[in-house]
Parts: structure tokens; sequence; C-alpha cells
């Protein structure tokens, strides 16, 4: 499932305000990362921090200041953070998107101020950037990268930093004078602090909604046009024989343009688009497992946009995790899109592509539809509809229904789907239909947070444009929250909470239920620990199965070169064979650890473990265990060196990756890349045996070059 980067949580907002009016630059500022420029001094300025975490609206423990400006084809920004231990700062030179364990500051900025998506750029102390799209529920979708530049210097104060952001990398309305929401944040790492300007509270409607309005006259809409060629070459052998032997090699040629339309709309269209994938995916475990794994989309041409198909009425865990999901468009020979606003209230977003399958039986090229509708309401309400389709010979999936999002009080959100599935294999001749409904409730306070959600999945429910794990069931899941704030250095904020699932499975007239009770504990140095209870049980194939077990979990940044996540989890748990399932117990246990002993230098090591036990006789019926360790050298802001190993104990097999990346700004890249696999295997002259030593099975070479042309 899509990861998920939340700056405040929840619906947790910024107090609005009158709009203040820009400051038209003089002369562009020079981005150093310092603020000598004298154009700095006529800059929109905001000083008045308040803390969003541990609490809200406390004067925050360090000074911070924010400038704004503008000209017309550029933003600037810049922040001035005084600290009282300049040493205390944590701060890395790190690949783009990789800072968010950093002290950094944001700036968040809604183009259109119809609260539904806001672009948010993060900056740590030496400038390193993150930066992606948030929706009107608060969460950052951090795949999105746009062209902006920035600089940072830490020095005897604290820190400072400047950026500027070219017009051309945002969409904004073509009028005279605008009005813009935009709101600055600060992180500190050592005193779990962030704050904000303007100040956030959790009961005054969406984060979104509440930034400070700022009125821009004079912008210039430069007509935006952009051309992505990427080369990319790629050898794999394999071993055959006993000898490796050249298996593939191939050499692709992928083009990606896109045309502004007008300053809120514009069209993009992909040959052969690059995967983009220059390091294999984390393992995962993949044995007795009832689900399909979710890996995240990593190709550029269908990540932009990405965050227009998230749908409203959705809680946490839903089988349905998304209507639109594109790493199910396996290898596309081409594909348009358009994105962008019609109008000051209308949001569009589509998607056409065709697959390449070689060797389908069927349909080596079926076809993907998508288009996504919204149109905004009142404060961050909107309603909106969807179509989805697959079509692979005389056969097709067709999705459509609506969602809607419905503001009712500055604390409460009501929210809903709709969809439909017609689904005809095939050959056949009949179509199935299914259908999904999605009702949800949020409402949250300083000290309340609740969440109630009913989902109805019918049997035939079919969407091969999305993700879902299981269809069949109507659905009952509740979180209940409360926070307490001590008056203590050490416990921060407190929280118990209840979250449950109440499933009815349709297809064995069964209920399942699960309930998890939770103390979690916020502490310094970005820390956080809790405690699980669960009581609960699974239906499959129309058994009942029980998962009653204990959960331990803790985060935290030991200090500022050393973070420890870890969780242990030990309960009941079922092996998912459908011809013989029976009850099992075993524990589960995660830990990553990160040391950065350097600015430049990275360490991780990680280690998943899973084992299960037949219940009737206590016999360990597998154990599975995955190492990975992560090593980077960052040379700079835009060339870094990895080495990623990682070994899996139940395959029996090693993977090792090494890769040297050079990005100037997202789509200028250079990748050389290098990867291998190991197995315990011998090779005797007639067949493989298994051994104590490693048999190096596949390698592969990749080089990849790309450059963005803009105009």
């Amino acid at each position: 499932m899509p990861v998920l980067l939340q700056i405040a949580l929840c619906s947790f907002s910024l107090l609005a305000s009158e709009p203040v009016t820009a400051a038209r630059a003089s002369v562009a500022p020079v981005i150093d990362g310092r603020l000598d420029d004298v154009v700095w001094k006529t800059a929109l300025k905001f000083t008045d921090f308040k803390t969003f975490k541990p609490d809200y609206g406390k004067e925050p423990g360090q000074k911070s200041e924010a400038y704004f400006l503008f000209d017309a084809e550029n933003f600037y920004i810049a922040f001035r953070c005084y600290d009282t231990d300049p040493g205390g700062i944590k701060a890395n030179i790190s690949k783009r998107d990789a800072m968010f364990a950093d002290d950094y500051v944001a700036f968040s900025l809604d183009t259109f101020s119809d609260g539904q998506n806001a672009y948010v750029l993060l900056i740590n102390p030496l400038g390193i950037q993150g930066d992606g799209l948030m929706n009107a529920v608060g969460n950052l979708e951090p795949s999105m990268d746009f062209v902006w530049y920035s600089k940072g210097q830490i020095d005897d104060q604290g820190y400072s930093v400047e950026c500027r952001i070219p017009l051309q990398s945002l969409r904004f309305s073509s009028k005279k004078t605008v009005i813009m929401g935009m709101a600055f944040i600060r992180q500190i790492i050592r005193t779990s602090e962030s704050s904000s300007f303007p100040a956030l509270f959790p009961d005054k409607g969406s984060l979104i909604t509440q930034l400070q309005p700022v009125s821009i006259t004079g912008l210039k809409y430069n007509r935006v046009v952009e051309v992505l060629p990427a080369l990319t070459h790629s050898t794999r052998l394999a071993i055959q024989d006993g000898t490796l032997r050249r298996d593939v090699q191939q050499t692709d040629f992928s083009l990606t343009a896109k045309v502004g339309l007008t300053s809120d709309l514009t069209a993009d269209a992909t040959y052969n688009p690059d995967f983009s994938q220059v390091e294999s995916d984390a393992g995962q475990v993949d044995f007795n497992i009832r689900f399909a794994l979710y890996y995240p989309e990593k190709r550029p041409f269908f990540l932009e946009g990405l965050e227009y198909f998230q749908f409203a009425g959705n809680t946490e865990e839903a089988p349905l995790a998304a209507i639109v999901y594109t790493r199910n468009i396996i290898d596309p020979s081409f594909g348009l899109k358009g994105t962008g606003k019609l109008g000051s209230k209308n949001t569009i977003a589509a998607i056409y592509a065709r697959d390449d399958l070689p060797g389908d039986a069927v349909d080596r090229y079926p076809d993907f539809g998508i288009v996504r509708f919204r149109h905004s309401l009142r404060d961050d309400s909107y309603i909106g509809g969807f179509y989805t389709s697959r079509f692979q010979g005389s056969g097709f999936n067709q999705v459509a229904g609506s969602d809607g999002r419905f503001r009712l009080t500055g604390a409460s959100v009501a929210e809903y789907h709709l969809f439909g599935s017609f689904t005809r294999d095939s050959g056949e001749g009949s179509t199935v239909n299914g259908h999904v409904l999605g009702l949800r409730y949020n409402y949250g306070t300083r000290s309340v947070y609740m969440d109630v959600g009913i989902q109805d999945i019918s049997k035939y429910f079919q969407v091969d444009t999305g993700f879902i794990t299981r269809t069949g069931i109507s659905r009952f899941a509740p979180l209940i929250i409360y926070r307490f704030y001590p008056k203590s250095s050490f416990f921060q904020r407190i929280e118990s909470f209840y979250w449950g699932e109440l499933i009815y499975d349709k297809f064995y007239g069964t209920f399942e239920t699960i309930n998890v009770f939770v103390l979690r504990f916020m502490l310094p140095r970005n820390s956080m620990f809790r405690v699980d209870g669960l009581l609960g049980n699974e239906v499959y194939v129309g058994r009942k199965f029980s998962l009653d077990g204990y959960r331990f979990r803790l985060e935290t940044q030991l200090t500022k070169h050393f973070s420890l996540q870890g969780q242990f989890r030990r309960g009941g748990s079922i092996y998912y064979d459908p011809a013989n399932p029976y009850q099992g117990y075993g524990n589960q246990a995660q830990l990553l650890a990160e040391f950065q002993p350097l600015e430049k230098f990275s360490f991780g090591l990680s280690y998943t473990y899973i084992d299960f036990y037949r219940k009737s006789d206590r016999s360990r019926v597998y154990d599975y265990g995955i190492i990975r360790s992560r090593n980077t050298f960052q040379v700079n802001k835009y060339l870094f060196v990895r080495a990623i190993f990682e070994y899996n104990r139940f395959y029996r097999r090693l993977t090792t990756d090494g890769l040297i990346s050079f990005t100037y700004i997202p789509g200028t890249v250079v990748h050389v890349g290098y990867g291998s696999a190991y197995e315990k295997l011998e090779w005797n002259g007639r067949e493989y045996l298994e051994s104590r030593r490693f048999l190096e099975t596949q390698r592969g070479f990749f080089f990849k070059v790309s450059y963005l042309w803009r105009w």
C-alpha cells in the first residue's frame, strides 16, 4: 500500500486569518543559504510560530522566522531558525526525500485556495530537499518530485535556508491577483517538537483550509513544455548447467512529454515509460500469506497526479486499498494523461495506457482507461466520481461510482464512497456485477480522536485497476483515541486507544472480530513506545481461527547519529492452506537500526523474522528471516554511492546491489548499477544440490541516463 507521511495528525488544522499582501522582489535574492540579501528586508515576515507537537498552541523552545517574496516567474522562501544548541542540530547530506528524520523546515502552499491539495516543500539545515502533495486529510504523498532549488547552512546562531520555486513547477489560476494559502513549519528532532505559522489546532477544520491567505499580484504564466528522453541498457546473466550465461540483453529508449494547456491544466504522453527502479524492492515475507503484497509505484509518468486518485470513505486497514494501483499496468507501450483544474471548482485526472504482455494467450495488448472528477464544495468538502476500465480480448472489467467528503464542523467530517463493478471474462457471454459501499465519520479535538467506518463489499466486486485484499464482507471499524498531556519533560503525551473490526463473511455466513487495545507514550528524541493487546479471530475457508496476542513497538533517535525502530508480536496465526488450514501461533519481529557517524555516511541494518508453530502438537512448521544492510556514501547532494546486501534465510538466497546515482534535478539523472544473486547450491555435473557454500545464480548490470528539457 502506498506509503503516506503526515505533516500534522489526521485533520488537524491551521487557523485562518485575513489575507496579507505579498511583496514583489525588486531583485532576485541569491540562493546560497544566507539571508544577507537586502531584498529580504522587504519580504513578508512571519514570526509567531506555535507548537502542534507534542501539544498545541504553546511557545516553541526555539525561535523561528519565515520570509516570502515573489517576482513574475518565481517564489522565494527563506527561514531563519535560531537554536541555543547549534551542535544538537540534526542534519545530513542525503539524497532527495531522505531527510525526514532530520531537523527540517517546510513550506505548504495551496495555490488555488480550494482546500483540496497543497504543495509541501521540505528543506533540512544543509539544503537537502523533500517534497510532495498533501490532500485534504493531511496526508503527504512524498513520491512526487518538483523542480526547485534550495541551499542551507548551519552557523553559531542555528541555521538558515533559502529556496527558489519556479512558477513553471506549480499550477495556479491565471488571474491578475490570486489568493494562495501558505504555512511555514519547523521540526526539531531532539526535543520532539514541531511548530508552525499559523498555529495548529485540532478542532478548526482541515490543515489546508486553514492556511494563511496571501494575496499575490502580477504572476506571469509561461506555458510549460517538458521533454524527458531516457536511455536504459541492461544485461542479465543466469546460471545454466552450473555456468553463468547471458540470459537477457536489452536497450530501451523511453520518451515522456508534458505540455501546459493552461496555467492549471497539463497533458502528458509517454512512450515505453521507464520503470525507474534503480534498486530492488526491499524483501517482504511472501510465504503463508493470504493476500498479494503491495509494492509502491516508481515510474515518474504514473507518479505525477497520483494523489488525485485517492478516494474518500476509507478507514484504516480497509480491504479496498486503492481504486487506482498503476503497478497493475505492468509494461505499457505508451500512455496519455491529463490532470488539473477545469474552472475554479473542478479537478480532473485521466489516464489511458496500453499494456504489453508478450506471451499472453488472450490479448497481448490490454487497454486501461481511468477518469477521476472532483468538484470542490465549501471548506475542504467535495463530491467526486471515478471510472476505470481494463479491456483484454472480448473481456473487460469496468468500475464506476462516486465519493465525497463533507465538513460538518471544525472538528468533524463525514465521507462516503459507492462503486459498482462490471466484469466479463474473455470468451464468456455473461457479465458479473459487484459493488462496494463505504461510510466514514471522523472527529478530532486536542484530547479525543474518533474515526468510525462501515464498508460493504459484495462477493463479486472486482477492480483490475486497483488493489483489494478481500471481497464478500460487511465491515464495521471503529478507532477511538484519548490523549493525556502530563506535566513532564519525559512523557510529552500519552495516548490510550482502541481499534477494532467486526466483519461478516458473506461466503460462509460467519462473523469475525479484531480488538486492539493500545497504550502509547510520546517521548523526547522523536521517540515512541507502545504496548498492544489483541483479542480476535479470522475466518478462512469457513473456519474460525484465533489471533489473540500482544505486541510491543519502539521508535527512538537515541543520539544525533543513531536511531532505532523495533517491534515484537506473539500470538495466534493461521496456516493458509485452502485444502487443510490449521490453527497455529508464532512470533514476529522487526528491527531497524540507522547509524550516520558523519554527514555523508549512513549505515542501515534491518532484520525481519517470523515463525509458525502448529498449535495441536507445538511443532515448528517454518521460520522466515530477512536481513538487509543498506550503506550509503553521499558525495554531495547530487551524487551518492550505495551498496545493499540482503539475505533471505528461508530461501537461502543472498542478493547484492551496487549503485552509483547522480540526480541534478528530478528527471536529469545518471544511474549505474550492478547486482548479483547467490544461493546455497552446488552443481555436480547433472543437477543442483543443497550446499553450505554460495553459488552465484544471477548477475545483472544496468546503465540509465535521462535529461529533462524544459521550455
